[in-house]
């Protein structure tokens, strides 16, 4: 009996060390395969929206490290579970995404316009998108409305009264202010370039006048934007204030913005734009200023005027009774005003307040006003009288699959710039013979002339797609994943290249490096490796620390033009529908943030860098130069075909 206890207690502890054993594994499979244990290898791989939306507030990782690798900035992120970026209902959206009534035709100036659709409603779309999409909602009723009433119409489109061309020039002759102010209508907006010129004659005593660039009103919008607000007040009675200029902005949502003073008084700011000074140095600083070792002579006698205002108040360039001829200009990056041949002050362009928007100029104050002169202003080419209209035409594109499609950034006013490139590189060998592709991508623009032309203009050229928003500067991302959305779904292309329409490019040469260049993982163009925000909120580049809250962004190419793999724009393309990559406005940078993902998904990247993609200007044996105006452009393209070498024309 004693013997059959002892075997069922052995059976019995037979069974609990096996239990013990069982439960013991199990422990040691929940420590290897832990997230403790995983966190480790999450510098290896880990998911896409993670990347963008785990990281601490302060990137100690790259602020205390040193970077060994300058091509990877290896950022770290807290495990702080976050949500997916959900659909919100954005006004006007609805309207612009509701397709119907149009032909085959028309549909091919839209292709990617119904995808963008759901991008424009993320819960985290960039900053401008509400505007841009509502605006874009009633320039596009009132576009459609302009079609159907041609198509009702037999009257011929040209003598059509509402639809009448943008003028090279516009001008008025001897008017006296009033109170009120005159104005110069603008009615297809500026262009870099373009310029106003005004002969006037400042008129009473304390007096001031004022210049104002207003934009397009919409009707739920009590007074239009003004784009820029240019102040000039006049030196006191017996010189004893002294005289300044003041520019500034206005909307409806922020009211003024932050005016920029000439002169500026103690101010060391040498921030420049175009290369210009924001103020006169003349105007800015007195004679002691400008060279401190030189001592001021000391006067025992009483004196009305300090030396520092009597100089100023001598170098300002408007003063009473005295006839000035004032010119405002477009530069790339703002407006700068020359007064009687002198540059005197520049003023960088703003968010939201671009030059294309502007639709009038008004002048009010104590002036007299002999004339207003506005020209080089964005014109159209009668089509109808295009004697190479089918040359220029983009060809049909064969089944098989593209090497290369050509996304163009453009904005609706740019009719000149697209011209060019359409007599220049667009009609290399590779372009006419279907190898390669180029679109320009554009958004609607608010004022309906415009906007008339560039539908006439995309059936006539059939190589231009329309954008759902109006074409702010802070949606242009939307553009780079509008590009990778044509050359994967619709338009087949083993890679894809982005540029800009004021850029000249030498596509046999970029065709022909590619062919050297991985077919996969690829970024080709001037490559950044290690750079940072921008944290000035003046600038036009300004990142706040909630949009990248990083030292460093990843390896990104700059904007004028790089190229992408096929795969990769696959997976932007992917990324945006599932919504688990980041918006970003800067589109450049988006794509590095965006490969960076690519890259941390476990697939290798060829980061290729082009010194010959020049971001300014031009430079002999160049593939890419940018900042070419139209006149430049086809002066490179005649030279190519001259003197079979990329030579620059200054």
């Amino acid at each position: 009996m004693k013997q059959l206890y002892l075997v069922h207690g052995l059976l019995n502890m037979k069974k609990w060390y096996g239990g013990l054993l069982i439960i013991a594994l199990g422990m040691m499979l929940i420590l290897l395969y832990s997230p403790f244990r995983m966190q480790q290898h999450k510098s290896v791989k880990q998911s896409d929206y993670s990347f963008f939306n785990n990281h601490p507030p302060n990137d100690s990782t790259v602020r205390n490290n040193p970077i060994v690798n300058s091509s990877h900035v290896e950022v770290k992120e807290t495990p702080k579970p976050t949500k997916r970026p959900h659909s919100i209902n954005v006004q006007g959206l609805d309207d612009l995404c509701n397709m119907k009534n149009f032909s085959e035709g028309e549909l091919k100036a839209m292709l990617v316009w119904t995808p963008l659709c759901s991008l424009l409603s993320r819960s985290d779309a960039l900053p401008e998108t509400a505007q841009g999409v509502k605006e874009a909602s009633v320039a596009w009723k009132e576009l459609l409305s302009t079609i159907e009433k041609q198509k009702a119409s037999r009257i011929s489109e040209i003598d059509s009264p509402e639809n009448q061309t943008c003028p090279l020039s516009v001008t008025m002759l001897g008017k006296t202010v009033a109170n009120s102010g005159i104005i110069l209508e603008i009615p297809c907006g500026l262009v870099v370039d373009s310029s106003i010129t005004l002969i006037g004659i400042p008129i009473g005593q304390n007096g001031s006048f004022q210049i104002d660039l207003v934009g397009q009103q919409i009707e739920e919008d009590p007074n239009p934007p003004i784009i820029l607000h240019y102040n000039v007040s006049l030196p006191g009675e017996n010189l004893t204030e002294d005289p300044f200029i003041v520019q500034n902005t206005w909307t409806n949502e922020h009211g003024w913005g932050k005016e920029e003073k000439c002169p500026a008084h103690g101010s060391a700011n040498i921030q420049e734009v175009d290369g210009l000074v924001l103020c006169n140095v003349q105007v800015a600083r007195s004679s002691n200023e400008e060279n401190p070792s030189v001592s001021k002579p000391i006067s025992n006698g009483p004196a009305n005027i300090s030396d520092e205002s009597a100089h100023r108040t001598a170098n300002f360039p408007f003063t009473e009774r005295n006839p000035f001829t004032a010119t405002l200009w477009l530069g790339s990056e703002g407006f700068h005003m020359t007064v009687n041949g002198r540059h005197e002050t520049s003023f960088a362009f703003r968010e939201k307040l671009e030059p294309w928007l502007v639709n009038s100029v008004k002048v009010a104050g104590n002036l007299t006003l002999l004339s207003a002169l506005a020209k080089g202003l964005p014109t159209t080419e009668d089509n109808d009288f295009v004697i190479d209209i089918d040359k220029l035409k983009a060809p049909s594109i064969p089944r098989k699959r593209l090497v290369l499609l050509i996304g163009v950034f453009s904005t609706g006013n740019n009719f000149k710039r697209r011209m060019a490139l359409r007599r220049s590189w667009m009609q290399y060998e590779a372009v006419r013979s279907g190898e390669v592709a180029v679109r320009f991508f554009i958004g609607l623009h608010k004022n309906n002339i415009v906007n008339v032309e560039l539908w006439r203009e995309a059936q006539a050229f059939g190589d231009m797609q329309f954008m759902p928003f109006v074409d702010y500067y802070g949606l242009i991302t939307f553009k780079t994943i509008a590009i990778c959305i044509l050359g994967t779904k619709i338009i087949p292309a083993k890679y894809m290249m982005k540029t800009d329409d004021d850029a000249f490019v030498r596509i046999d040469e970029v065709v022909s490096n590619l062919k050297r260049k991985p077919s996969e993982g690829l970024l080709y163009g001037l490559i950044s490796f290690k750079s940072s925000p921008h944290r000035n909120q003046d600038g036009k580049w300004y990142i706040s620390e909630e949009e990248w809250p990083h030292d460093f962004y990843p390896p990104w190419a700059h904007g004028p033009g790089y190229v992408i793999s096929r795969d990769i724009a696959k997976f932007i393309v992917h990324g945006h529908e599932q919504r688990t990559l980041k918006l970003f406005k800067l589109e450049d940078v988006a794509m590095g943030i965006w490969i960076e993902e690519f890259k941390k998904s476990g697939r290798e990247v060829h980061y290729e860098t082009e010194e010959r993609f020049h971001n300014v200007g031009c430079e002999s044996n160049y593939i890419l130069s940018h900042y070419q105006n139209p006149r430049m452009v086809l002066c490179l393209w005649e030279k190519l075909l001259k003197e079979h070498r990329p030579a620059c024309c200054e």
